[in-house]
């Protein structure tokens, strides 16, 4: 009897278990070719900022010549899907941006004129709000008619480009897989331990908050105001710093490049969720930020100019 007891109170407990651990909540996932597999292949375009010229993967190019990076990346969502992960489709982002490209290429002050333009890659993940890039690059190897594939997968946040997940290795070999199988077959063996990674670091980010920059500068035509402007005693550069201990997880931040018209505040830890249960980035923290200083005693004018999900620039002095 008594061991029948404990088995009735093993049963209990699992089925009391299972609820809570539905509960937990995963990263949302988005699959994309490295910057490397791009490169090699030539699907790289040219983006000008600040007039400086750099390469920047093309995906939209990508998809559409290569077949088998779009069974590739299908078979990888395939397999985070089957663990319970949110995921992002590629194609689905970059049609999305198409749609809206005239509003979110650039955004331009408008009482100025002064723009300020965001790349493709930090559009793209401003627009997916992935938590976490898969990023994944592979090659193949062949021995006479056998064939395998060599890969890397690594999982970076989406916020810091900090890489918090990692695999790589060589498939075995075949005479007739496609190569999106063959990918699929050498990814398989390391997942459960790849995901782990992933959960580990979703779950350190709750506890601990997630990591944004947020730069703060001045406009040329400020109307007289700058970070030395006093407020009740305060310089607005120590009232901005007041708000961050006061809104950020465990008042972390660090505040670099301070002069009377700019400061930078790198590894600002951010809750994850809004009061809503909404995601939180840069743009809506620092959106935050300006709705305290647009009340009074500040009243002053600002504007939030995104950059991907986890930069944000405020500028002061015209909205």
């Amino acid at each position: 009897m008594k061991r029948i007891a404990v088995i009735a109170g093993l049963l209990l407990l699992a089925l009391v278990q299972i609820p809570l651990d539905a509960q937990v909540k995963k990263p949302t996932l988005m699959v994309v070719p490295s910057d490397t597999w791009c490169t090699i292949n030539g699907y790289v375009s040219d983006y000008e900022s600040a007039g400086i010229s750099q390469k920047v993967p093309d995906y939209r190019l990508a998809l559409q010549s290569d077949p088998v990076l779009v069974a590739a990346i299908a078979r990888i969502n395939m397999l985070m899907a089957d663990r319970g992960f949110p995921l992002k489709n590629l194609e689905s982002v970059l049609k999305s941006i198409e749609r809206n490209q005239a509003e979110e290429m650039l955004l331009t002050g408008k009482t100025s004129g002064a723009s300020i333009a965001e790349s493709p890659i930090d559009m793209l993940r401003r627009t997916a709000r992935a938590d976490i890039i898969l990023s994944l690059t592979w090659s193949v190897n062949e021995v006479g008619p056998k064939k395998s594939v060599t890969y890397t997968l690594q999982g970076l946040d989406a916020y810091t480009d900090l890489q918090v997940a990692g695999a790589q290795g060589t498939g075995t070999q075949s005479f007739s897989s496609e190569i999106p199988v063959l990918i699929e077959e050498a990814v398989s063996s390391y997942m459960d331990v790849f995901t782990d990674q992933l959960q580990a670091y979703f779950d350190d980010l709750g506890n601990y908050g997630r990591m944004v920059n947020i730069d703060v500068r001045v406009f040329d035509n400020a109307a007289a105001i700058d970070l030395e402007s006093e407020y009740d005693g305060y310089e607005l550069a120590e009232v901005i710093d007041n708000w961050m201990s006061d809104n950020t997880v465990g008042h972390m931040f660090n505040k670099t490049d301070a002069t009377e018209t700019r400061a930078t505040y790198e590894q600002v830890r951010i809750p994850l969720y809004r009061e809503n249960g909404m995601g939180m980035d840069a743009e809506y923290f620092a959106r935050n930020l300006r709705r305290y200083l647009a009340a009074e005693p500040y009243k002053i004018p600002t504007k939030i100019v995104p950059r991907g999900l986890g930069s944000a620039l405020l500028i002061i002095g015209e909205k």
